[in-house]
Parts: structure tokens; C-alpha cells; sequence
């Protein structure tokens, strides 16, 4: 699912192709992407974009006289800047923006179609698309520690709780965690204070780093290679491979659809977390490290 990174690189894309231009036509290509029927599509036709902006993993289009698209592209939606009245082909196009300079093309990879649009009006409205999730970048360590220890969850559920902080999912969580060197598990009620400072300095970092690298890598051209997985990532999306930091095989704890990636070596002190699956093939003969892990996987038969 694209996240904050990956939304501010798209809205700056977006900034230098669609603000102050008027959206000529909406064309609907799948019955499951619009979710609202009033105001109808049509509504916003001829009008111009006057704003963009993130709200959480949403990418809002702020027309005249109050009206607002809000785009929620999921796990699989991704936008694509084609020439003017491109065509919409094949099962994953779901829906043309014309605009007089170009179109923006939406499209969902898969089967089950997630992404959704909504148009609305007013600022009321919109309020209720955003969960409250508080902005990361530039907060006070009070206000993130606040946040942070709201309620009692791991810090993996903690920083992908839209209600608590706004715009991270899966992948960066994995990657502020590696880098604050804390468990994916550990509860937000029993951190230390150095521990929460260590989190907060690592959120903004990881955020903003991974801003600049998406961006030097874009250029001024559209993100057409918007991915969960990235080479330069440390720990999400690298199961069994070495951590850069300490060398330690990375490690994986899976539940439902989701997976969180860590280092036993720079969280965990070097202990394995229990992953649900493995636990159930394994039972009690879980193992405490990751050598241990190997050497029972060894000898189970191909």
C-alpha cells in the first residue's frame, strides 16, 4: 500500500501537472471504485483543482466551490500520467482523470478491487474521511509520546493505527522499528523515555529519508514504479536475508495477510519472535534464536 513517502512524491507529480488545470471528464471503468452518488461525478467536471493534499494514505483533489475527490488507492491501486484521453484498457484500468494536458489513469492489480473514490463537499465532510492520526514529520516528541502510549498496543500495531499516526503502513513501521532498534512486539505503555525518543527521532528520519531518496529517484518525471519493496529497505521485505546493520538473518512474524519483517540482532536481542504458522508446525519445539530455528528447519524433509 502506498504510504506517506509514496503519497508526497505523487502529490508533488500531481502538483506540477493538475493544479489550477480544470478536471475535464471522470470516466468510471469498474462499478466498485466510486462509493459516494451524491454529489454525482458529473459535478466536478469543468472544474479546477485548486489544491492536493494527503489525508493519512488518501490523496485528495480539492476543486472549486468546496468540492473534493478523495482517492484511497489500497494495497494494489496505482496512478499513471498518460497523454491526453488516453483509453482505459484492460481489467485493471479502473478509471480516467482527462485533464487538457494529459490523463491520469487509475489502475488496481488483483481480483478484489479495494481502492475506492468519494466526492464529496465541504470541509465537514471531509473531516470524516480522516481517522486523526497525528502528522509525523515536524511533531513534538510530547505530541508523539502522547499519541504513542494512548492505549496499550505493540509498536508494530501503534505506528500503523490510523488513529494514532497518520500515513504509515507495513513496510516504513518495519523500517522505523529496525532503525530504532526496538521490537516489533514490545508494548507502548512499558517504553522507557529514551526508548520513545529513540522511536521519534526514528520515525521523522525514516520518513524524510525515504522522501528525499523517492524523490532524487523520480525526478521530475510520474512514480510509475510506486512498491512496498525496495532494494535499499533493511528489513522489510528481506526474510532470510542479512541485516546491513549486524548481519543477523531477518526474521518474520506472519498473521492474516500481513507480515512483519525485523532483525533478531538490532530489536530483539538476538530472540525469536514467535510467528503463527511456524509455531503451529513447530508446537512446543519453538525455538528461542535463529540459529536454532535452522537447525530444526534443516531437518525437516523438503
Amino acid at each position: 500500500m502506498p504510504e506517506l513517502p509514496d503519497i508526497t512524491i505523487y502529490l508533488e507529480a500531481l502538483e506540477r501537472r493538475v493544479l489550477r488545470q480544470p478536471l475535464n471528464q471522470v470516466r468510471i471503468a469498474s462499478p466498485f471504485l466510486l462509493r459516494t452518488v451524491i454529489p454525482p461525478i458529473q459535478a466536478v467536471q469543468g472544474r479546477e483543482v485548486i489544491g492536493l493534499r494527503r489525508l493519512g494514505k488518501r490523496i485528495v483533489f480539492g476543486f472549486e466551490d468546496d468540492f473534493w475527490l478523495v482517492l484511497h488507492l489500497m494495497i494494489a491501486g496505482r496512478l499513471h500520467w498518460r497523454e491526453p484521453g488516453a483509453k482505459l484498457t484492460g481489467k485493471h484500468s479502473l478509471a480516467a482523470f482527462d485533464f487538457p494536458n494529459g490523463t491520469l489513469v487509475l489502475t488496481e492489480m488483483g481480483a478484489r478491487k479495494r481502492a475506492s473514490l468519494h466526492l464529496i463537499r465541504g470541509e465537514e465532510a471531509l473531516r470524516a474521511h480522516d481517522a486523526g492520526g497525528l502528522e509525523v514529520l515536524g511533531c513534538k516528541l510530547e505530541a508523539f509520546a502522547r499519541a504513542l502510549t494512548s492505549r496499550s498496543h505493540t509498536l508494530k500495531r501503534a505506528l500503523t493505527d490510523p488513529r494514532l499516526f497518520s500515513g504509515i503502513g507495513n513496510a516504513y513501521s518495519d523500517e522505523i522499528l529496525h532503525r530504532a532498534q526496538l521490537s516489533p512486539v514490545a508494548l507502548t505503555q512499558k517504553l522507557s523515555t529514551e526508548a520513545i525518543e529513540r522511536l521519534h527521532r526514528a520515525t521523522q528520519e525514516t520518513l524524510t529519508n525515504w522522501i528525499e531518496l523517492l524523490r532524487n529517484g523520480n525526478g521530475v518525471g510520474f512514480p510509475e514504479n510506486v512498491t512496498a519493496f525496495r532494494p535499499e529497505m533493511a528489513v522489510h521485505g528481506k526474510f532470510g536475508q542479512p541485516c546491513p546493520i549486524c548481519g543477523a538473518t531477518v526474521q518474520r512474524i506472519r498473521y492474516a495477510n500481513n507480515e512483519t519483517n525485523y532483525c533478531p540482532g538490532c530489536q530483539t536481542d538476538g530472540k525469536l519472535l514467535a510467528d503463527r504458522s511456524l509455531s503451529l508446525l513447530l508446537k512446543k519445539d519453538w525455538p528461542k534464536t535463529p540459529e536454532e530455528l535452522e537447525e530444526r528447519l534443516r531437518g525437516w524433509p523438503a
